[in-house]
């Protein structure tokens, strides 16, 4: 419990000026509504090419002028933003102690690894879930205050759920990253490396359908936006794979830290 509090107040910082950047981006974009739901931007869209429209997620199966539509554009970019929170959490928190040269506080406990990693795992996951309340509840709040139509509040606690799952892939990857790599201090770039790669091949797939199996490797296209937009839900097969996927980076940080000589 001692170390799990002692995350909690080593990433309270972090944990507040991310919660803020995330508040901040909902605002940001929901601000820019105004503008496209008056269609004077139809014309631009229009003319503009399907590969830009593409790298913008901008999808011809939904309406940036209606709500709905807007909030699904706006989606990918706070998950990528929640994504780089969430692995570089998950890599720092595994790693610090080696990276910091503090090892010893962890050394001098009469705890066993095991507890170690658990605390730190149950820190990184109520930052986490803390950040994606903020963005939730910022969501739901700007989108109530701009929107004139239809009340969409299902649909956004719906993207937010998975934006919360693709968060718990990034975390458990993170912390995998950096319980495997002899090298903490390369946990967090690597982490990063791996989230961007992912991001791309997202936006590579969106451009062309000839390469759709490479999807496997992009946790931003495990939920489609459009089966969201349309059917307000998610697919339950893909929520169980996620699961499992957080399972497996979950068991192989125990695995890779309880046998790796720690970096005094």
């Amino acid at each position: 419990m001692n170390i799990f509090i002692r995350e909690l107040k080593a990433n309270r910082k972090a944990l507040i000026i991310w919660s803020v950047c995330m508040f901040l981006g909902v605002l940001s974009g929901m601000s820019k509504y105004t503008a496209y739901s008056s269609g004077a931007n139809n014309e631009v869209f229009e003319k503009m090419p399907s590969t830009l429209k593409a790298l913008l997620g901008i999808s011809a199966s939904f309406d940036v002028t209606q709500m709905s539509g807007f909030f699904a554009f706006l989606y990918p970019y706070l998950a990528v933003s929640a994504g780089i929170h969430a692995v570089l959490l998950g890599s720092g928190i595994i790693a610090k102690e080696e990276r910091d040269k503090t090892t010893e506080f962890l050394i001098v406990k009469p705890v066993s690894r095991k507890t170690i990693i658990t605390s730190k795992l149950l820190a990184a996951l109520v930052n986490v879930v803390i950040v994606n309340l903020v963005t939730l509840v910022s969501s739901v709040a700007m989108v109530a205050a701009y929107n004139k139509g239809k009340d969409i509040t299902g649909e956004v606690v719906v993207f937010l759920l998975s934006m919360f799952i693709v968060q718990l892939i990034f975390l458990s990857l993170g912390a995998f990253i950096a319980a495997f790599m002899r090298n903490p201090k390369a946990a967090g770039s690597r982490g990063a490396a791996v989230l961007f790669g992912a991001y791309f091949i997202s936006k590579v797939t969106d451009l062309t359908d000839k390469v759709n199996i490479i999807n496997l490797l992009s946790p931003f296209k495990y939920f489609s936006v459009q089966n969201i937009v349309n059917e307000n839900s998610l697919s339950l097969g893909v929520v169980v794979l996620c699961i499992l996927l957080v399972a497996v980076f979950s068991v192989s940080t125990y695995h890779f830290y309880m046998k790796r000589d720690l970096n005094v």
